[in-house]
């Protein structure tokens, strides 16, 4: 299925269209009639703050708390744009003045333990939120140790930048002071992780850096798979706009990082060695940490739910969203978050009144920019289907490969319009 309806969406489609999907089968009014309660949320990202939010919208009466020590979020998606020189990292960072003004309580402290069975947050400076529900949404950390030779330490050596902030910036100081001529090498991990498509985009952003200024550089993309999100829609831009400057080198070919040596500058795989100027390593990751203090992730490093309400399949009264939980077939990405907040709140308010919260249908829309006025997206529908989120058949769908150049800048600009609209509609 073609998508042109998604270059026909105004700013206030792309707004409106993640509360639609999450959230209109819910009867607010009838919520508030009978619910009370605690909820504590955990993160203020784009799940964390969401959730937060709405929970307040359906049931002003709830008491909901905001866990997260840090005075603002930095942003993940469009950080691209600031490692490619073309955007402030000052525009990626949003407070939670509105957050606070919603009636929601900011607790700016770390959550240090969680004790399910007391059903209490422990802070870090000893103080205990009590909770009715909690709702876990820590994000993801790097997986430290997971790729032999790169941990902490290395990565103010060979950043990873799939945190925004100081990493994005470092990656962009260094790929700035590096001569014309030059090689970066990128890796990219097996899934899942973070923002599938992301990589891709990052080595379009790179590549489009080096073609404006330092077009004798070469980008090289090492891939622990030999398939990866919008893959087709990548290739045909790279061979359109970087032919001589990207080469992508797939699991089959011997892509798959097996050690780095971050003194040495050097990227082993199973077939090379690669000393490159550069080094942008994007390493395994796993849930957030308060996932683990909590007993919600599994072995895997990433958390079980139940698709309908997201409560926890391994610890009572606790629901994980956004990029630490297994959402099935639903991507981690901050629309998909933001979908699964709203879905999430709905079902806590639901079931603190004592009601069973209906099945819902859930959305996901991921604009990627292969240059700066060069845009395409995809779009999937979910739903609970065995016990995960499952696709809906025939409701997603995917830029043409053959769109014109009218359609790419239409869709570069709908993927700063969503930017906008969703930054607005949780921090603003």
């Amino acid at each position: 299925m073609q998508i042109a309806h998604l270059r026909r969406r105004t700013r206030r489609d792309i707004l409106r269209l993640g509360a639609l999907a999450a959230a209109s089968q819910f009867c607010a009014p009838a919520l508030a009639q009978n619910a009370a309660g605690r909820v504590v949320v955990i993160g203020g990202g784009f799940a964390g703050a969401t959730c937060a939010r709405a929970l307040k919208r359906l049931d002003p009466r709830l008491s909901v708390a905001l866990v997260e020590p840090n005075a603002a979020y930095t942003a993940c998606p469009f950080s691209n744009l600031v490692i490619a020189g073309l955007r402030d990292l000052r525009d990626q960072q949003f407070g939670y003045e509105k957050v606070r003004a919603a009636g929601i309580e900011l607790v700016a402290l770390s959550a240090t333990a969680v004790d399910p069975p007391s059903r209490a947050v422990t802070l870090a400076d000893g103080t205990r939120l009590s909770y009715d529900r909690l709702i876990v949404a820590p994000g993801i950390d790097i997986g430290w140790g997971a790729l032999p030779g790169y941990d902490e330490a290395a990565a103010e050596r060979m950043p990873h930048a799939w945190k925004a902030g100081p990493q994005t910036m470092l990656l962009r100081t260094q790929l700035d002071a590096m001569k014309d001529g030059g090689l970066v090498v990128m890796s990219a991990p097996a899934n899942p992780f973070r923002c599938p498509p992301g990589p891709y985009e990052r080595a379009s952003l790179i590549a489009w850096y080096l073609k404006t200024r330092k077009p004798r550089s070469k980008l090289i993309v090492l891939d622990a798979k030999d398939a990866f999100s919008k893959q087709k829609l990548f290739q045909n831009a790279w061979g359109e706009l970087y032919p001589d400057l990207i080469e992508w080198v797939p699991l089959s070919s011997g892509g798959k990082l097996i050690s780095v040596d971050p003194a040495a500058l050097t990227l082993t795989t199973d077939f090379e060695t690669y000393r490159p100027n550069v080094a942008n390593v994007i390493p395994p990751q796993r849930a957030g940490h308060v996932a683990e203090l909590a007993g919600v992730a599994d072995r895997s490093g990433w958390c079980p739910i139940e698709p309908v309400s997201f409560a926890s399949t391994l610890q009572p009264n606790i629901h994980v969203i956004g990029d630490a939980a297994i959402a099935g077939a639903m991507p981690k990405s901050a629309f998909a978050a933001n979908a699964q907040a709203k879905v999430c709140a709905a079902a806590v308010a639901s079931l603190l009144a004592g009601n069973a919260p209906p099945s819902p249908k859930l959305i996901n829309t991921c604009y990627s920019l292969a240059a700066p006025e060069y845009g395409f997206s995809i779009a999937g529908v979910y739903h609970p289907a065995d016990g995960k989120l499952a696709d809906v058949e025939g409701a997603g769908g995917v830029s043409p490969l053959d769109a014109p150049e009218a359609t790419r800048q239409e869709e570069a600009l709908l993927a700063k319009a969503w930017f906008r609209t969703i930054t607005a509609e949780v921090f603003g």
